[in-house]
């Protein structure tokens, strides 16, 4: 395939490593300020892979869908306009793939997380709480993970219908609790505690090869498909 990479930073560059080790060919490398380059970068491309800023990534997505180039996307922070773009794939028959993490290992912890909340819905007096934390140059707080994991805990836990980002003991909230520290890659624990003992899943990223890789991954698996996907699709987790 012929990939467009939107975003030349650190996930950028382990992006193009994993395409060239798979004999994928970039053809155009956007840094977020040259975005204007955009449209002539998409005219070579089978495919898009966009890792940059909230800011900027829903018009990053229209212009790939508006010429027609499946897009992966892994930014996080701009959900508010999740369905205005959403609406706009289906408008145009496009084709998006869009995870807050990338990682088979995050996938499968999210997969773990689903399953812990359906076993402790039934235990009312263990109390849920997620902790993440990452390096210092991460700009939203909570991660895309985190809220991810909140979530999914919140559609199946009865207890818990809205999260907050500090510890405030009020019924129905369960607390996101965020650091950024060093060049940490990225660390999410869910821990259920009550008075007698306490259960605690995490997941702890050595490198950013783990969400090359799942990047990637998605972007063979996106080729020649129309639609709305997440990783639950690439790895066939739909039914967990």
């Amino acid at each position: 395939m012929k990939v467009c990479l939107i975003g030349y930073g650190k996930m950028g560059r382990a992006i193009e490593h994993v395409l060239s080790i798979r004999n994928h060919e970039i053809c155009g490398r956007i840094a977020s300020s040259n975005r204007d380059q955009l449209p002539a970068a998409l005219a070579d491309a089978d495919m898009a892979i966009e890792f940059t800023r909230a800011d900027g990534v829903s018009g990053h997505l229209e212009a790939c869908l508006r010429e027609g180039v499946p897009v992966v996307c892994g930014t996080t922070g701009w959900l508010d306009r999740w369905q205005e773009v959403r609406q706009l794939t289906e408008q145009l028959g496009g084709a998006l793939l869009y995870s807050s993490n990338f990682s088979i290992g995050v996938q499968l912890f999210f997969a773990l997380n689903r399953k812990l909340a359906q076993a402790m819905s039934a235990h009312e007096d263990y109390q849920a709480e997620i902790r993440e934390t990452h390096h210092i140059h991460k700009r939203d707080a909570p991660s895309g993970t985190a809220l991810q994991l909140a979530a999914d805990i919140m559609a199946i836990h009865p207890s818990y219908n809205k999260w907050t980002d500090e510890i405030t003991g009020e019924v129905g909230t369960l607390p996101v609790l965020s650091s950024r520290e060093g060049e940490v890659v990225g660390f999410h624990a869910v821990r259920y505690h009550s008075k007698t003992d306490e259960i605690e899943i995490r997941h702890n990223a050595h490198s950013r090869d783990g969400f090359a890789n799942g990047a990637v991954m998605a972007c063979e698996f996106l080729h020649g498909k129309k639609g709305i996907f997440t990783m639950k699709d690439v790895l066939q987790l739909n039914d967990w």
